[in-house]
Formats: C-alpha cells, sequence, structure tokens
C-alpha cells in the first residue's frame, strides 16, 4: 500500500514537474526568436551532459562527487519509481531493493551538498533557499528509502518524509535552486553555440543587423529566449566568480550576480544571496538591475564562461549589452570614445597616422605587398606596432622569418585596425566597417597565411572575420616558431637553466585554444620552466581585454597586479609573453618584478 502510494508520488511529481516547466517556458518565450536545431540538440543532450558537463564539474572531484551521488541517485531512484506503474514490476523484491539503493546513493549525495555549506558558507556559494535545499533533498531521499524498505508505520512517515521533501523540490523549479535542473538540460540542448560542444574553439562573436529599429539588448525581451533560458540554467556554484579577474581586483562585477541579475530582470523577482558585485549596493538603472560599471568591468578574458560547468555565455550577454549602450547612448566611459574616435578618422586606436605603424620597423627594409602581388605569408603587425615595446617583439620576429629564409611581407601603411577594440567596446558599426574595408584590401592579394603576434587580431580575423566573407589561415607567431624549431628550420642552442614561466594571453589559451605551441617553445629555452597557479585555458587576465585598459573602471587592486603577484610566486626570473596587450600591462607592474620578455624575443637572443 505504502509502495503503490510512493509511485504515486512520483507521477504527481511528473505531473508538476511539466507544469513548473510551461510555467517557466511562458518565461522564456518572451525573449527574441532562435533557431534551435532540437532534433540534434536532444539526441546530443546525454554527451553534453555526461561528458561536457561532467569535464568541467570534475575539475573539483568534490563537488563531481556530490553531483554524481545526488543527481544520479535522484533521477534513478525516481525513474525506478515511474516504471513501477507497472503492477508486476511494483510486486517484485528486487525491484523495491534497486530502489533503495538508488536513493540510498542521493541520500549520502544530500549529505554532501550540505556539508559544502557548513559549518561555514563559502563565499562563492549563495545562501538563502540554497541553505534549505539540502533538507528537502534528504527528506526526499530519505523518505523513499524508508518506505522503499519497510512497510507499517514506518512506511507512512517515509511517504511523508517523501511528500514533504518533493513538494518544496517541484514548487522550487520556478524561483528556487531546482529551477537549474530543468532549464539547464534543455539549455543543453538548445544552446546558442552549439559549436562549443564540437571541441573546437566558438568564442566568435555573432554579428548583429545594424538596420534594426533598436541596437543591442535594452529590455529583457531583447535577449533571444534560448538565453533567458541559459541565465535559468545557472546552479550558482561560483565558479565563474572565482575564476572572474575584474572579481578578483574589486571592481564591480561579480559574473554570478550578472547572472542573477538577468534572471531577476527575466522573472520580476529578485531572490539572489550571494556576493554581490563589489561596491554596488542598490540595484541599477539597466534593465532594472544592472549598472553600466558592472558591465564596463569585463576584460571579456571568458574566465567565466570556461569555468561555469553549465556552459553558460556570461560575454555574450555583456556585449549585447555593451552594444545597446556605445551604438544608441554613446554611452562608452573613461578614454573609450576617444579611441573609437580614432578609429573612426585614422582606422587604428591610438589616432597616428598610419604610416607611423611602421616606425618601429625603420631600417629593416620589409617588403610591402601591393595589389595584385603574391607572397607566402603576409605578417600582420596590429596597432601594437606603434607602441616602442611591442615594435622590440616585431623585429625579433622578423629576424626569426628572415633567418628561417621565409617569403613574407606586410601591408605597410595600408594596414588597417582589425577592429577587435570597437567590437569589444559595443561598436559593432565601427567593426563591421573595418571588416568590410580589410576583407576586400586581403583579397585583392595573394598569399598562403597570414602570420601575427596579436592574439586579439588572430582572433577577429580566424573566428570573427569568415561571418562577413573573410576565410584565411591564420597562425600566431609562437605557432610558427615552435614549427620551425620542430623542423629544424632554425635552431637553439642547449637551453639554459634560467627559471622562466609564461602567462598565457585569454585570446590565444581561451578563445583559440593554443596553449601547447608557447610552452614547446619554453621547452628549447630553458630546463626550467614553471607554471604559475593559473595556467592555459585556466590562465588568470593580465587585464588587457575587453576594452579595460581604456575604460578604466576602478577597483581595490589592479588586475595586472595580482597576475604578477601569481608570477613572482613561481620565482621566476622571467615572465614570458605572447601578446602585445599582456606585454603593455604586465610591465606596468611597478616594484621588483621578474623581466617581461615575448617569447620571439627569448628565441632571437638564444639565436644571436
Amino acid at each position: 500500500m505504502e509502495g503503490s502510494a510512493l509511485v504515486l508520488l512520483s507521477w504527481l511529481m511528473l505531473a508538476g514537474l511539466a507544469i513548473q516547466t510551461a510555467r517557466l517556458a511562458t518565461i522564456w518565450r518572451r525573449g527574441a526568436p532562435a533557431p534551435v536545431d532540437w532534433r540534434t540538440g536532444l539526441l546530443a543532450l546525454p554527451r553534453r551532459y555526461l561528458v561536457d558537463v561532467h569535464a568541467i564539474v570534475g575539475r573539483n572531484p568534490a563537488a563531481a562527487r556530490m553531483h554524481q551521488a545526488i543527481a544520479g541517485g535522484l533521477l534513478a531512484g525516481t525513474a525506478l519509481l515511474l516504471l513501477g506503474a507497472i503492477p508486476w514490476l511494483r510486486s517484485s523484491s528486487l525491484y523495491w531493493l534497486l530502489v533503495a539503493l538508488a536513493f540510498a546513493v542521493a541520500l549520502a549525495g544530500a549529505a554532501l551538498v550540505r556539508r559544502r555549506r557548513t559549518p561555514i558558507r563559502p563565499p562563492t556559494l549563495s545562501g538563502g533557499a540554497f541553505l534549505t535545499l539540502p533538507l528537502h533533498l534528504a527528506a526526499y531521499a530519505t523518505g523513499c528509502l524508508l518506505t522503499a524498505l519497510f512497510g507499517g508505520l514506518i512506511g507512512w512517515i517515509g511517504l511523508f518524509l517523501a511528500a514533504f521533501g518533493g513538494i518544496n523540490l517541484i514548487a522550487g523549479l520556478t524561483t528556487g535552486p531546482m529551477r537549474h535542473a530543468i532549464a539547464g538540460a534543455l539549455h543543453l540542448a538548445a544552446h546558442p553555440r552549439p559549436d562549443r560542444f564540437s571541441g573546437a574553439p566558438a568564442s566568435a562573436l555573432a554579428p548583429i543587423d545594424l538596420t534594426a529599429p533598436r541596437l543591442g539588448i535594452a529590455t529583457i525581451e531583447d535577449f533571444a529566449w534560448n538565453r533567458l533560458l541559459g541565465f535559468d540554467a545557472c546552479i550558482q556554484c561560483g565558479r565563474c566568480e572565482a575564476a572572474c579577474p575584474a572579481f578578483a581586483a574589486g571592481q564591480p562585477l561579480n559574473p554570478k550576480a550578472l547572472i542573477q541579475d538577468l534572471c531577476a530582470a527575466s522573472h520580476h523577482q529578485p531572490t539572489y544571496t550571494g556576493s554581490p558585485h563589489p561596491g554596488i549596493t542598490m540595484r541599477g538603472p539597466i534593465l532594472g538591475t544592472l549598472h553600466p560599471e558592472t558591465l564596463w568591468s569585463c576584460t571579456t578574458c571568458r574566465a567565466c564562461v570556461a569555468a561555469c560547468p553549465m556552459m553558460i555565455e556570461h560575454v555574450d550577454a555583456i556585449i549585447d549589452l555593451r552594444r545597446h549602450l556605445t551604438l544608441e547612448h554613446g554611452a562608452a566611459p573613461g578614454k573609450a570614445d576617444a579611441s573609437l574616435a580614432a578609429l573612426r578618422y585614422t582606422d587604428n586606436t591610438t589616432g597616428r597616422a598610419p604610416d607611423q605603424r611602421l616606425d618601429v620597423l625603420a631600417g629593416l627594409n620589409i617588403r610591402t605587398i601591393a595589389p595584385g602581388e603574391s607572397v607566402d605569408t603576409l605578417l600582420w603587425l596590429g596597432d601594437g606596432a606603434f607602441d616602442r615595446r611591442y615594435g622590440e617583439t616585431l623585429r625579433a620576429l622578423i629576424a626569426i622569418l628572415r633567418a628561417a629564409d621565409l617569403d613574407f611581407a606586410i601591408l605597410g601603411p595600408a594596414e588597417r585596425d582589425c577592429g577587435d577594440l570597437a567590437r569589444r567596446l559595443g561598436d559593432e558599426a565601427g567593426f563591421a566597417r573595418l571588416a568590410q574595408a580589410n576583407i576586400p584590401q586581403l583579397n585583392d592579394i595573394s598569399f598562403q597565411r597570414i602570420v601575427t603576434a596579436d592574439p586579439h587580431a588572430l582572433h577577429v580575423l580566424r573566428q570573427e572575420y569568415p561571418a562577413f566573407g573573410g576565410h584565411y589561415t591564420i597562425i600566431h607567431h609562437t605557432a610558427l616558431i615552435a614549427d620551425l624549431l620542430a623542423a629544424g628550420t632554425i635552431t637553439l642552442p642547449a637551453p639554459a637553466t634560467t627559471t622562466i614561466t609564461y602567462h598565457d594571453p585569454c585570446y590565444l589559451a581561451r578563445y583559440n585554444g593554443e596553449t601547447e605551441a608557447p610552452r614547446r617553445i619554453l621547452a628549447r629555452l630553458t630546463t626550467k620552466p614553471v607554471e604559475m597557479a593559473r595556467n592555459g585555458t585556466n590562465g588568470f587576465c593580465c587585464g588587457g581585454g575587453g576594452g579595460a585598459p581604456v575604460t578604466d573602471i576602478q577597483g581595490k587592486h589592479r588586475i595586472p597586479d595580482l597576475r604578477m603577484d601569481q608570477a613572482r610566486a613561481t620565482n621566476a626570473t622571467i615572465v614570458a609573453v605572447a601578446c602585445p596587450g599582456c606585454t603593455a600591462m604586465l610591465e606596468g607592474v611597478i616594484g621588483p618584478r621578474p623581466l617581461i620578455r615575448d617569447l620571439a624575443q627569448l628565441v632571437h637572443a638564444a639565436m644571436s
């Protein structure tokens, strides 16, 4: 009797799940239309959950064990109860033993959920309803376990506990912690970036319709419906918060709070009980929840995105909101507006004459390619070439290219900015103008590949120009140098004993998945390469991306100072870099510190 009642409870919970899902769907449907391949997404859902999600969850073994126990136990146990509607199965002792086993695992998981927040809740984890979640999970699991094993009074007590826990879990599907359970599954099936599940980097921003009556995101309903779904998939685990360099520096951005601000705007019901945006105590004017400083604090490093187990796209949301502020209101802060104006009038971010890009290369007699000509390798200098310090990197790289006897040329004064800064600051019109000018120019010459020492230019040319018709082979200078060393085209003496650590540029490692080539070079330079605590695709930003140096949002610390502290902890005498932005930010750190050298400089010095 008690067992039949428990089976009935499971079916009632399934009905409640359907009702709550329908209620959530009415909220998500307020968003803008977005195409979703449901067939592919649903068929791929098991793999996306068990492989892609758990690859991220598994970075924290304790959290992985907790998640496997609670999710696996609850799903397996509840699925078995639903199957109990089959009379002959419900009458089997083995069946009830399996049900009990599943809920015993779930109960162990509930204990692990509670242990994460006791005796002191870590600051990255949210409070509020999350503090009572272990109780509801434990009540449901314990009740099902007792009812499966015992009859009589104990069985009825178990049924009461199961009903208490189950009702509260279903109630929490719309406003409580369990909302992520259903939203998360649907989000993985309808993900706005399905290419992320292919293993290849999928970080290009999508163009917007510049003829639309409203540009960027002005209201919560302007987000695509599956973006709203993605925000609700957040479990508030705090991994994005722990990964964010802006939050670590005390700037007014907490990516977890950002997503919950978007949920509050969507549901018109703020329920967030985690760490706030540093220095922000009141709701802001953007969407009724956000302050502009929160959006402009982001360096677009995608550390939050890479850390998120539910693969939520924080940076895409920030850029969409920036687009409205910049394009509709001209509200880019600090020196950002001056940089955007310089791009409009001079096609570079410095406002200097285009031919001054070549000043740092004076005396090198580098070939400038003309329309209709061909070359094997086109060297893209980037706007960093206006800076003397980056000029040292370029001169070293050119010396390496010549030592390898490569056929290469530059665009010379005809080179424009690639548009990276404009796009990150939300000036999509400025980016589109530059892309539409650069692509025909590149198509007027013949080359096999583009080589650049600027990861931002590499990313834009490789991942974002294809949407405008520009399809090219783009190689970072570290990949080229590593290949030249491996082929013996250039040679180095025996590695030195200098202790060197390498700083991964965000736009090379996280955005484009390139982490090994720089380390292959490092292994040829020294017998003592050391890693910082945050490295590879988990690297810590230098603070130079996303227009942060020109928006200049203040915090308690400077991001490059925090990164340099991590470098000092390795006792390295040299920090190897591979990005002009990283070079500038890290060299700006005052006080005793390791030397900052681009890998091209280190290789050239070893060759000399």
